[in-house]
């Protein structure tokens, strides 16, 4: 007798291989039978019509707070996601003395977006070390699977306190308690190490995050320390405008610590050959036998702006100040006056170039070029002659006035899309090419960061649906080919050999999807973050069952109560 039998569906098994009709037999938590299975069940879920996959595992996400307090891991439980992987860029909350809670939050708050508010309600502080912190993760009943990655910044300031945040280089006696702090983790189960080199990562005040400028001394240290507990993988980002120094210093991380690498790769419109760089270096040295790859978005890095959002185009007016507190339904009144809409289009914005962030402000505010109303369903490889300012040529408009006629659209919740990042040439041809790369991994979702400007949380669904089905600028890629990179493959990058794939004796984690139907909808501003802040989600429709440990754990993206998730341990 099994314990639930899913009938009559077209099974992807994150083999990469061609589908096959069949059902699966599942008892406990494990795959007890695939094919054609005689036996009875207490439980049976007709899948006619639907597609099967193993469930998907996302590698890079900042759930290090929210894991604490959520047990449904909003938004990614909209997504088919059934393992997820946090800690990543360098940023989290353990290790921790209680003197630093407020600057962790800070840094987190900074670097990722994450409402410092939320995180100082959320987040109990039961813990100190990283062992403790994991303890308390694995406490807490929860949905879905849970891997924690021990963070760089978290370490170094726990060891070095204020030299840390000063970027002074760590001494002899620093580089070995950070080792020691980094084993102790890995050897309690820690999925990795994680650091950041990129100016793109400050604090809430503006600084670099901590680990910015740490030496080769510093990372080689800890990564032979990593080589002593000879477990878990390591992920970091760097800007590699010293591309040699960067490459090699990273490089010499991978060798001596002997652990699978993986860093970020995206396009820049101001340094449009790094990515191709990085590449190239990468499989270069994966020929030598290195375990290096480039961690790739399926879309573009995109800027979410409107009324609901952090940012909108009319921020840096002094007119839009009048309104800007008020609800956003009055918002909405006011931008339909005549005279005040006249007022706030012929006026000039207030530029400020006082700093990096500032300017970078002033670009995705002002750059009408770039910016594309999002759709709903959602456009993410939107044509240039579709921008604002494009639309704005053709009916002899200023591009203010179109930007207010489609933000005041759905009652003032509609979003205006900015794809910041990999979107060079106005179309997804380059994204094709890191995302079919020999020595790259599907990641980068940053799934519950960035909360007021973007939702990337949606990766998978992205890749199931634009790449694989919806595709009409471009070459489309094999289903069973996308399934196996967010299934099978990642498992194994990260370590996990127990699911990915469907087959005896794997654990049944799993998605039964309404493939031909299955849509993205309008991001949304929702108000459920602690404190009633604020964050951005995505829902989702044809998601019909996703199971966890052999239970529907959701169903149409709703919870079902199931809570047989669990704190992974490498």
């Amino acid at each position: 007798m099994y314990d639930l039998i899913i009938r009559n569906g077209l099974i992807y098994d994150g083999n990469g291989g061609l589908p096959f009709k069949g059902d699966i037999g599942i008892k406990g938590k494990n795959i007890q039978e695939i094919g054609e299975v005689l036996g009875k069940a207490r439980k049976e879920i007709d899948a006619t019509d639907h597609i099967i996959t193993p469930g998907f595992v996302d590698i890079h996400t900042h759930y290090d707070g929210q894991v604490t307090w959520d047990p449904l891991l909003i938004p990614s439980n909209y997504h088919g996601v059934t393992t997820v992987i946090m800690g990543n860029c360098g940023v989290g909350f353990a290790p921790c003395s209680p003197n630093k809670r407020d600057w962790l939050i800070g840094l987190m708050e900074g670097v990722e977006d994450i409402p410092g508010a939320a995180l100082s309600e959320g987040i109990k502080w039961n813990w100190e070390s990283f062992p403790e912190y994991m303890d308390a993760v694995g406490k807490m009943p929860r949905a879905i699977d849970v891997g924690l990655q021990i963070p760089h910044g978290a370490v170094r300031a726990y060891v070095m306190g204020e030299r840390a945040e000063n970027l002074e280089q760590a001494n002899e006696k620093d580089i070995t308690l950070m080792g020691n702090i980094v084993e102790q983790a890995l050897e309690a189960g820690a999925m990795g190490f994680t650091t950041s080199r990129t100016f793109k990562h400050r604090d809430k005040h503006g600084k670099h995050t901590p680990t910015f400028e740490a030496d080769a001394a510093e990372l080689h240290g800890i990564a032979h320390s990593i080589s002593k507990a000879n477990k878990g993988v390591i992920q970091l980002i760097s800007d590699f405008y010293e591309f040699e120094y960067e490459f090699n210093l990273i490089k010499g991380m991978a060798e001596i610590s002997g652990r699978p690498l993986s860093l970020t790769i995206e396009q820049d419109d101001r340094y449009p050959d790094i990515w191709i760089n990085l590449l190239e270096s990468i499989s270069g040295e994966a020929e030598k036998g290195l375990k290096i790859k480039g961690q790739v978005p399926p879309r573009p890095t995109g800027i979410l702006q409107g009324l609901t959002a952090t940012l909108n185009p009319f921020l840096l007016h002094k007119t839009f100040s009048e309104i800007i507190s008020l609800p956003l339904e009055e918002q909405v009144k006011k931008l339909k006056e005549s005279n005040f809409k006249k007022r706030l289009i012929d006026e000039e914005p207030t530029y400020n170039q006082d700093s990096d962030t500032s300017r970078l402000i002033t670009f995705l505010l002002t750059s009408f070029d770039k910016m594309f109303d999002i759709g709903d369903p959602p456009n993410y490889e939107p044509d240039p002659s579709e921008s604002i300012a494009a639309i704005a040529k053709k009916e002899r408009k200023n591009p203010k006035e179109v930007i207010l006629d489609k933000m005041i659209q759905k009652e003032g919740k509609a979003l205006l899309y900015f794809p910041l990042f990999n979107y060079s040439k106005g179309n997804l041809e380059d994204v094709r090419f890191m995302l079919t790369h020999d020595h790259t991994t599907f990641g980068l979702g940053d799934a519950g960061a960035h909360c007021g400007v973007l939702c990337d949380a949606s990766f998978p669904t992205t890749l199931l649906t634009h790449w694989t089905r919806d595709r009409k600028r471009g070459k489309k890629l094999p289903l069973e080919w996308v399934i196996m990179k967010q299934t099978k493959n990642n498992a194994e990058w990260v370590g996990l050999s127990d699911r990915g794939v469907l087959e005896k004796g794997k654990k049944a984690d799993i998605n039964i999807i309404d493939y031909e139907n299955l849509t993205l909808s309008h991001p949304e501003i929702v108000y459920d973050l602690p404190g009633s802040n604020k964050r951005l989600i995505q829902k989702t429709k044809g998601y019909k069952y996703t199971l966890v440990s052999g239970e529907v754990a959701f169903c149409n993206g709703q919870s079902t109560g199931s809570m047989l998730g669990k704190l992974l341990r490498s």
